[in-house]
């Protein structure tokens, strides 16, 4: 079984790339950042080279992380983003056709409601890796909160060890609830899906319980001792709604508590140099 993990550099995809790469064959590529020697160059948004790339490593398997995850950079530069998060995705779906690949491509809880430029580009690329022949599966994570090995991206998380390791204020936002979602669940699901060669399934991955951004980072970081102080952000731009998670027990898939989540994120901080990519 080989696995293509396009963006395995980012906070996202190097964790995928470390949770499956001891069971799988798995190829990785990056664009700007080579987090190893092994990772190949890609540029999603040159379609030749998208082409070449597929059909010179012919995968089973394409799992898709490419794309700009920042809301406020996609409102600011509509064009970049509808070329990164949608176009490439064309080009992605056109080159596995070709070769027959399977799709697993991560969206975002933000394309159950697509009201902003981030949104609709993940909710249109959704509909065309619908048209993957060889079969396709879309996975819809929140908030993504867990270890990796990539620590250098502006993620959520990332900001929680700036807190830890280098004393940065730990202040967050109360206004927003969220149903957070643990990287670690995602590596689960993507395993189990290919393992019962599970195709053509729409699958949010959360966990059930509404949390705010000060609730997650109190519960991960006061183990450590840190003070955090909660401030109302006012945050009028996403959505606090509870989202449907049956079709994960629908599928026999891996669920979480939230106290089961935070347990696992604070043992992966104290356990962090486990995850490492040395090759």
């Amino acid at each position: 079984m080989k696995i293509l993990i396009i963006g395995a550099s980012s906070y996202v995809g190097a964790r995928i790339y470390f949770d499956l790469y001891k069971e799988f064959d798995v190829i990785g590529t990056y664009n700007s950042s080579q987090l190893s020697k092994s990772f190949i160059k890609l540029d999603i948004t040159d379609k030749v080279e998208v082409e070449t790339v597929l059909e010179r490593e012919k995968p089973d398997y394409i799992i898709d992380i490419a794309a700009s995850a920042n809301s406020r950079w996609c409102e600011s530069n509509p064009n970049e983003a509808v070329l990164l998060n949608e176009e490439s995705t064309q080009y992605i779906v056109d080159a596995a056709n070709k070769i027959n690949s399977k799709i697993i491509y991560i969206s975002s809880f933000a394309a159950f409601n697509p009201d902003n430029i981030y949104g609709k580009t993940k909710y249109n690329s959704e509909q065309i890796v619908k048209k993957t022949k060889s079969g396709w599966v879309i996975l819809r994570p929140s908030l993504i909160l867990g270890f990796s090995p990539n620590t250098e991206n502006d993620r959520p998380f990332n900001r929680l060890l700036k807190n830890l390791d280098e004393g940065t204020p730990a202040e967050y936002d109360t206004s927003w609830k969220f149903q957070p979602t643990y990287l670690g669940h995602l590596s689960e699901v993507i395993r189990e899906v290919i393992k019962k060669d599970i195709t053509n399934q729409l699958i949010p991955v959360a966990v059930e319980e509404l949390k705010s951004r000060f609730d997650t980072a109190n519960d991960i970081l006061s183990p450590f001792n840190i003070e955090v102080t909660p401030i109302d952000g006012q945050d009028k731009i996403h959505f606090s709604e509870k989202k449907d998670l049956s079709k994960l027990t629908e599928l026999n898939l891996p669920t979480y508590e939230y106290k089961q989540m935070i347990g696992k994120i604070v043992d992966e901080i104290k356990n962090r140099q486990e995850f490492r990519i040395d090759f």
